[in-house]
């Protein structure tokens, strides 16, 4: 999907006000409490599969399936089993939620990478994330909270958040605290009863929707880490059990933080199942969680964690931020909105210089010929302050700095090409009728195609400039849409502990060869070059 384009910038953007206006009364979460509960117990998934972010596009979305499809890989010398149950992080589909797309999207690329399981199907869990909570939860909640098949994978969870008993006292415990909110009383009543067997000792899998322990524990907001560590204290502490494993996806990378000392307890983002890929040259390394100015009463001691890996690496991902200058070529659609925006801002321009040359009377007179150009700038500067601030930048002032440089690229070009075609009108073109049709020709052809192209490379090289300095960082990754670089994590529960598979595909496949006449439980498409998985890095123990 590409996008910076018009369409997904457009539809996106009015989802995701529409979520932030109406979320309080759309959240169904209180709704969920009349849902039927449903104990899951699986004391026999002694590996488990967890995989985030996908339904974007199909190359990307349908070679991680068929990976997580697979009865076994073979892994840099490894055999992985299939896991027994199968954890969506959050965020199944881009860039909105619905019945069609979820279809469309997510569940054709799995069904059709593992149709049917005809003994010893494994299970389903998801956990929403922003994308699934644009319409509520409404389409999240028919999908994943019916029971139904997803392909081969049983459904069985009946509200967007679950608790798992797994072998060996291990527990996985999926909180849907969307929107940074309070965890609602149905869901801590849920996840109280659900406990109920949890035994004094136990080894807590926690699943977040965001990994807010990345910006808490370097700084920056704590409401989402508060909200983690709230219910940490109430539910896990409480039991004498402890949470040594977070995860999440949300940021479409993998990043492992390790706690100091050699403690096993780890903080995991892995949001690279599918979508487009994200910066990791700008992390924060260490982070103290929980953070010194949490609002939580009696919060866990504060420790330290360092990041031990990332993919992808520190190099890689800078030299993919350069490759935002490839912007217009990229992303036509986008150079499309920057010639319209250009052309628009052009004529208004054009229209105060005439007015004023022509003599416009008084002071009135003069802001009334130069009202549209204002009013456009005025939208321009608004829009780059806005935009400078998406992501929640710790540095507020140097966002606002950058958001103004950079609408003041946009109206100094379309200044700047205003008085290039006044001086091609009066100097260049000859008198009469090839006057007014060559400066219509260039006002009507040359400001969207080539001050189009200008102005979209000026937005490559501002999202350039702004990722060094931790500013736009989703943006400069997701305007080139990169389908490559994509995993999920294996993990094998056993008497001892946890043993986590962190698994890369560096180059997903775009050549599927059809298989109509292919068995019931065998897929429905195979890459025409075998998928070649490697381990992110060397497997990642974690004793109870």
């Amino acid at each position: 999907m590409r996008w910076l384009a018009p369409r997904v910038l457009l539809t996106t953007g009015v989802q995701s006000l529409l979520a932030t206006i109406f979320g309080s009364y759309a959240d169904k979460r209180e709704l969920q409490g009349s849902l039927r509960v449903r104990e899951h117990e699986h004391d026999d998934a002694e590996w488990v599969d967890f995989v985030a972010d996908l339904g974007d596009g199909f190359h990307a979305t349908y070679s991680v399936a068929q990976l997580l499809a697979a009865p076994e890989l073979t892994v840099d010398g490894h055999p992985l089993p299939r896991g027994k149950v199968l954890v969506m992080g959050g965020d199944q589909v881009y860039p909105y939620a619905s019945t069609t797309d979820y279809e469309d999207r997510t569940k054709g690329p799995y069904r059709a990478a593992l149709p049917l399981t005809e003994a010893d199907s494994p299970t389903l869990f998801a956990l929403p994330g922003n994308h699934d909570w644009y319409d509520g939860l409404t389409a999240f909640l028919r999908v994943f909270a019916q029971g139904r098949w997803f392909g081969g994978w049983q459904t069985e969870q009946t509200r967007s958040y679950f608790a798992i008993k797994l072998p060996h006292n291990w527990w996985l415990l999926a909180i849907d605290t969307q929107f940074d909110d309070y965890v609602d009383a149905p869901q801590l009543e849920y996840f109280r009863d659900a406990t109920v067997d949890m035994a004094e000792g136990a080894g807590v899998i926690l699943c977040a929707s965001k990994p807010a322990w990345v910006d808490a524990g370097s700084g920056g907001r704590t409401k989402g880490y508060d909200t983690i560590e709230f219910f940490d204290r109430e539910i896990v502490r409480s039991k004498g059990a402890e949470t040594r494993v977070m995860l999440s996806g949300d940021k479409h990378h993998y990043a492992r933080y390790a706690e100091r000392d050699d403690k096993p307890r780890q903080r995991i983002t892995c949001g690279i199942g599918g979508a487009y890929l994200a910066a990791t040259h700008e992390l924060p390394s260490p982070l103290c969680l929980p953070p010194a100015n949490s609002r939580v009463r009696a919060p866990s001691p504060p420790a330290f964690y360092d990041l031990e890996a990332r993919y992808p690496d520190s190099a890689t991902s800078k030299r993919f931020a350069r490759g935002i200058l490839r912007l217009p070529w990229r992303n036509p659609g986008f150079w499309g909105l920057t010639g319209g925006f250009q052309t628009v801002m052009a004529l208004a321009v054009l229209y105060g210089i005439v007015q004023t040359d022509i003599g416009a009377k008084g002071f009135f007179g003069l802001v009334a010929s130069w009202a549209p150009a204002i009013v456009v700038g005025l939208v321009l500067v608004l829009g780059g302050l806005a935009f400078a601030r998406l992501g929640n930048p710790h540095r507020v002032g140097l966002a606002r700095l950058f958001g103004l440089l950079h609408a003041t690229g946009h109206i100094g070009l379309a200044v700047g090409w205003s008085y290039v075609v006044i001086w091609l009108y009066t100097d260049v073109f000859p008198d009469g009728a090839a006057q007014d049709w060559g400066t219509l020709v260039v006002v009507a052809l040359g400001t969207p195609v080539l001050i189009g192209f200008i102005d979209a490379e000026l937005v490559a090289c501002y999202l350039m400039l702004a990722s060094r300095a931790g500013i736009n960082l989703n943006e400069v990754m997701a305007g080139q849409s990169i389908e490559d670089h994509k995993g999920f994590l294996r993990i094998r529960i056993d008497a001892e502990g946890l043993t986590i598979y962190p698994i890369r595909l560096d180059r997903v496949c775009r050549a599927w060869t059809a298989q109509p006449g292919a068995g019931p439980t065998e897929p429905w498409f195979t890459p025409a070059a075998p998928l070649e998985p490697h381990l992110i890095e060397q497997p990642v123990r974690v004793s109870r």
